[in-house]
């Protein structure tokens, strides 16, 4: 993790299509002073959930979406140009969302910071602030209470992570492989885990 690295903000709650599936409607220039970049809010990034000092779940982005009322609109239209004294401004409320799957928690007990992986209990409240995490916390989320690594969730990560669920697994798998996080037993059954995967997914894809 680099010196100084902080969470990005990069929007609130809005709505959910389930228990574990919320929908992020990202910030712009409008809503807030400092808004996220797209490279903020990638596919397959991790995000916190929290809110006056509480926290409320970890989730991992598994879809985007564009929304822009004036597509299709097919209302009539000026012969000419406007005349700008008499014409009000307008404003254009396009929208960027982030569909969430929610994975787990993040607890911060006794100086040490672990998470608990699995849906969590809660019911997330609408305006919720959503942050990208930092290395660190993302890190520190795949250590369990004895601070050892963990990856409970491929199972619910597989069934829950929309129609691109695969993809977003075996990325996830990629990355904790890559981080060197978990060693020896631990990084192999990892290595099968998304070797399987991957094998799976092109199987799937020739059928």
């Amino acid at each position: 993790m680099e010196a100084g690295e902080l969470a990005v903000r990069l929007g609130k709650i809005v709505k959910s299509n389930s228990h574990c599936d919320y929908i992020v409607e990202v910030d712009d220039e409008k809503s807030h002073d400092s808004p996220p970049k797209p490279d903020d809010y990638g596919f397959g990034s991790f995000v916190k959930l929290e809110s006056k000092g509480r926290h409320w779940a970890v989730g991992l982005i598994y879809n985007s979406q564009l929304f822009n009322p004036m597509f299709l609109n097919m209302g009539p239209r000026l012969s000419s140009e406007p005349d700008p004294i008499f014409s009000p401004d307008l404003i254009y409320e396009t929208r960027t969302l982030l569909g969430t799957v929610l994975i787990g928690t993040f607890v911060k007990q006794n100086g040490e910071s672990y998470g608990i992986h699995g849906i969590p209990r809660v019911v997330v409240p609408v305006n919720t602030v959503v942050y990208r995490m930092t290395q660190d916390e993302i890190y520190r989320f795949h250590l369990n209470q004895e601070q050892r690594p963990q990856f409970c969730y491929y199972s619910h990560l597989l069934k829950c992570g929309g129609m691109f669920a695969a993809q977003l697994t075996q990325q996830v798998l990629t990355e904790l492989i890559d981080s060197n996080l978990f060693s020896g037993a631990d990084q192999r059954a990892l290595s099968i885990l998304c070797k399987e995967l991957s094998w799976k997914t092109t199987m799937g894809a020739m059928r």
